[in-house]
């Protein structure tokens, strides 16, 4: 960690992932706004021309449709049905305004995380993204909040930034937020706050440093953003977090400079199957193992095995990704996570039991172990 006071010049990069938050698309809640996208598109277009490739995450659909509607008080809660109607009023109008300020064609990509959970989906979104990117087009990603619920929330498309920028393969994630970068405390109450420029390692001090978004239209804040970053650099991904309301910021970006908080990128990256583990997909149980599995599993990069399992709690089916924890004297211990080959049905009949076992119980045979090494990922 690191706060430096003479410029520092970015990592080179031939793609980048840009995130553009609600506060930046829809100031003070109002319509989809130019105030501070032109300077964005201004940024973009200049890299194009250098024949980089970019992608754009933009949030602020749903603040522009509920802006349209001028007989509803900014200040009183919706329902979930309402905001998803909201997004789709708002997602045209937003659109309507990025496709305007590029020469470039404009591609609108709507997704969810099921798309990211769902390996297939993942596979095929990234297949698309690459092949809009050789046509020299600019894809402009957003959540499809018009048909998700639980999505609908806090950060989320910080963190749908992220994983666009592994699924493009991205060098590097411009996090564009309302401030200048990570600060120490909160440099809106507090004077002494200071701008933190390298994070080399992000750690719990790092978190600790992050705060929730007092703006009322933004979605995120800096912990997500910290979340975020947290998930790009284990890819291999530079991470910065600039303020996008400043026309100075993309300037220093164009000359090479850093103008906000850069987050390193790991010096040797998860691999992408198991980054997807890690990140892209949802638990739906969890494996409880004894002394035997656990040791197997983070001192000899073992497979888990039916023998290893004491208990599981959950029901998932296999394909699903469950947790691996040490339970002993009331005291739990995450040491994984990973893709079962079985489902919490046939589990409960062959825990404890030796994979010679497996077919004279089950009647059938998919894979001696529970989760294979190459479907795990350990906590290290």
């Amino acid at each position: 960690m690191k706060n430096l006071k003479i410029p520092y010049q970015l990592p080179e990069w031939k793609r980048a992932v840009i995130k553009v938050g609600s506060a930046l698309i829809a100031p003070g809640n109002n319509f989809s706004s130019m105030k501070y996208m032109l300077a964005i598109a201004n940024f973009v277009n200049e890299c194009l021309k250098q024949e980089k490739e970019i992608v754009i995450v933009s949030s602020g659909a749903a603040a522009s449709g509920r802006a349209m509607q001028k007989n509803i008080p900014k200040n009183i809660p919706v329902s979930i049905p309402r905001k998803q109607a909201f997004a789709a009023l708002g997602q045209i109008q937003m659109m309507q305004k990025w496709s305007g300020l590029f020469d470039v064609p404009c591609a609108q990509i709507l997704i969810t995380h099921d798309d990211i959970n769902n390996r297939r989906r993942y596979v095929n979104a990234k297949n698309a993204m690459k092949e809009l990117l050789k046509l020299k087009a600019l894809p402009i990603v957003n959540e499809n909040d018009t048909v998700v619920v639980q999505e609908l929330k806090v950060g989320d498309n910080d963190n749908l930034a992220a994983h666009v920028a592994d699924i493009v393969e991205a060098d590097l994630l411009v996090l564009c937020s309302d401030i200048d970068g990570l600060y120490t405390k909160n440099p809106k109450i507090y004077a002494d706050a200071e701008k933190i420029t390298i994070v080399d390692q992000i750690n719990d001090e790092i978190r600790l440093m992050a705060g929730i978004s007092d703006n009322p239209v933004a979605t995120g804040g800096m912990r997500t953003k910290i979340e975020a970053a947290e998930k790009a650099v284990s890819r291999g991904i530079d991470v910065i977090i600039v303020n996008g309301t400043r026309q100075e910021t993309f300037i220093e970006l164009l000359q090479g400079n850093l103008p906000g908080t850069l987050f390193k990128k790991y010096s040797n990256p998860k691999a992408a199957k198991k980054h997807w583990i890690d990140h892209g997909i949802k638990c739906e149980g969890t494996l409880f193992v004894d002394s035997g599995a656990k040791n197997a599993i983070i001192k000899k990069s073992a497979s888990l095995l039916p023998s290893g399992i004491r208990s599981l709690e959950g029901v998932f089916s296999q394909g699903d990704a469950v947790k691996i924890v040490y339970r002993e004297d009331g005291q739990e211990q995450e040491i994984g996570k990973g893709i079962v080959q079985y489902s919490s049905f046939e589990l409960e009949k062959i825990k404890g039991k030796h994979s010679d076992e497996i077919e004279p119980i089950l009647g059938f045979f998919s894979c001696k172990s529970i989760i294979h090494r190459d479907d795990m990922v350990v906590k290290k």
